[in-house]
Order: C-alpha cells, then sequence, then structure tokens
C-alpha cells in the first residue's frame, strides 16, 4: 500500500491487494453481522455519497477507482472526506470489483455509519405520514418502499420485528439513495403497540380481510400511519386488530395479491392526494 498527497487536502492510500486489511473490512460488510459490528455499511456511486455527506451522514472510509484521480469532484469528496475524518481508498478495478461484487462497478464507494431514529423521538404532526413494514423479508422491496416513502414526501419507516437489513448492499441500492433522506426506525412488535398507542392520528392497514375500498378513505386529517403486512402472511392479529381501518385494493384480474412495494406505492400515492396536499408527480426515471 502506497500513500500520497492528492489535490484533496489530505492523505490518499494507494490500494493494489485484495489481502490489505482495510479491504478486507469492507469486503466484510456483505454479512450483517460485520455491519452490527461494525456499525457501518456500504454504499455506491458518486452522486449517492455527495448526498450522503450534505445530509450529514458521518463518511468512514471513501473508495474510487484509479480512473478518477483528477476527477474534480472526487477530488472535492475525497476532501470532505479527509475533513469529517474519514479515510480515502485510491484503488485498483480488481479490488473494486471484489468490494462491490460486481463486474461494472460504480467508480465511487462510501462506508458510512448506520444511523437509526429512536421510536420515542417520532413525533407525528397534521400532514405527517408514516410507513410500518411487519417482517418484511425481501431487501428489494424494503428498499423499494424506501425510496417511494421518499418520493411522495413522507416521514419515514418503523421496521417492526425480525425485518430484513435497511443498511444491506441490496436494500441500499434498491432505494437509489434514499436511504439517507428517509428515517428508519425498528422496534419489536410489542415496543410498537406500546408506541401506536399514543398516535393520534388514523392508522390504517391492507389486509384480506380489509372491507373498505382504499381509495374511499379522507386521508386528510391529522397524521397518518400505514401499516403494510408480511410479503407471505400479510399482518398477524395483533396488528391488525391496532389499525383504525383495514383497507383493500380492489383487483379484476386472477391474482389475489399484489407485490407488498407495489401494495405501499399504491396505498402511499393515495395518502398523498389527501393527507399531503402536494402536487402531482409528473417525473419518472
Amino acid at each position: 500500500m502506497n500513500e500520497r498527497h492528492a489535490g484533496a487536502p489530505g492523505l490518499v492510500k494507494e490500494v493494489t491487494s485484495l489481502a490489505n486489511p482495510l479491504v478486507k473490512d469492507i469486503k466484510a460488510l456483505a454479512q450483517k453481522k460485520f455491519r452490527d459490528q461494525q456499525n457501518a455499511f456500504m454504499a455506491e456511486g458518486l452522486k449517492l455519497v455527495i448526498d450522503a455527506l450534505d445530509l450529514g451522514w458521518q463518511i468512514r472510509t471513501l473508495v474510487f477507482a484509479k480512473a478518477g484521480r483528477g476527477n474534480a469532484a472526487v477530488e472535492k469528496v475525497a476532501a470532505r472526506t479527509v475533513a469529517a475524518g474519514g479515510t480515502v481508498l485510491e484503488v485498483s478495478e480488481k479490488v473494486l470489483v471484489a468490494i462491490t461484487r460486481r463486474d461494472n462497478p460504480q467508480m465511487v464507494v462510501g462506508v458510512f455509519s448506520q444511523k437509526f431514529l429512536a421510536l420515542m423521538d417520532i413525533r407525528a404532526d397534521n400532514g405527517d405520514v408514516w410507513v410500518a413494514l411487519d417482517r418484511v423479508r425481501d431487501p428489494g422491496n424494503l428498499g423499494t418502499v424506501i425510496r417511494t416513502i421518499d418520493a411522495v414526501g413522507a416521514k419515514g419507516v418503523i421496521l417492526v420485528g425480525d425485518t430484513t437489513d435497511p443498511f444491506s448492499v441490496e436494500t441500499v441500492r434498491a432505494t437509489m439513495g434514499s436511504i439517507f433522506a428517509v428515517p428508519v426506525a425498528k422496534a419489536t412488535t410489542e415496543a410498537f403497540l406500546a408506541w401506536r398507542g399514543g398516535f393520534s392520528g388514523l392508522v390504517a392497514g391492507t389486509h384480506l380481510k380489509g372491507a373498505v375500498d382504499y381509495r374511499s378513505v379522507d386521508f386528510s386529517r391529522g397524521p397518518v400511519l400505514l401499516m403494510m403486512g408480511n410479503e407471505q402472511q400479510g399482518l398477524p392479529e395483533s396488528l391488525a386488530a391496532s389499525c383504525d381501518r383495514l383497507l383493500r385494493i380492489p383487483q379484476a384480474g386472477r391474482a389475489d395479491s399484489l407485490n407488498l412495494a407495489v401494495a405501499t406505492g399504491i396505498m402511499l400515492f393515495e395518502i398523498r392526494r389527501g393527507a399531503l396536499k402536494l402536487e402531482p408527480i409528473v417525473d419518472q426515471q
């Protein structure tokens, strides 16, 4: 490993070996037990790293490909990383492929400290929308829901019970950067139900037994908590019983259920029409 001064202030470490301890630590973040031990996670892409820094997330390590040397944007991010007390690594393509486990990796990877919102710190005001997900299993679903929460301007997500890790590589990728903009809380079912007892607004959940069409509900009064169940089992009885309304999304075809992320998106955009009172979204990517 070589060290040199870059255009950005501070020291950049050049790494070409997969055996380097820093590289091994970053690669280990692919496993949840190491993410938990280090209280860290990885995010790929220059824009995501910039967004995270702008939103106040703590960066521990910035990794960039040799091709990024001399790139003004990369050099600026490197300077911000050093100023924040982080480490900057310039690596070979072989190392970057090993870290990201992708054949065509992004030029920049950031390692950040995890951040959870305490359940007791959630204060729901009029117009606020929160989403509670019960035991969500699929990282793609969770990432897509977080991205949708960001898109509609809802306040955040509460993960209830044993859920997939919001800071896994797959989940972070699926959020497309929204992991840095959407507060995430987690709680046991018991702790969540105790907190729900103090929630002053409308608590609505989708359920196969739901008798109310989701389009017929007035979401414009007070805060809204949308409760969505596990991909296979839906809401358990304990959570369904805590809802003010159990809703259904009518379906015309042979399918008897919707993908969790799709169903959550449908609900959020309907809630958005009343509770969030924003102009229609027309931009698409």
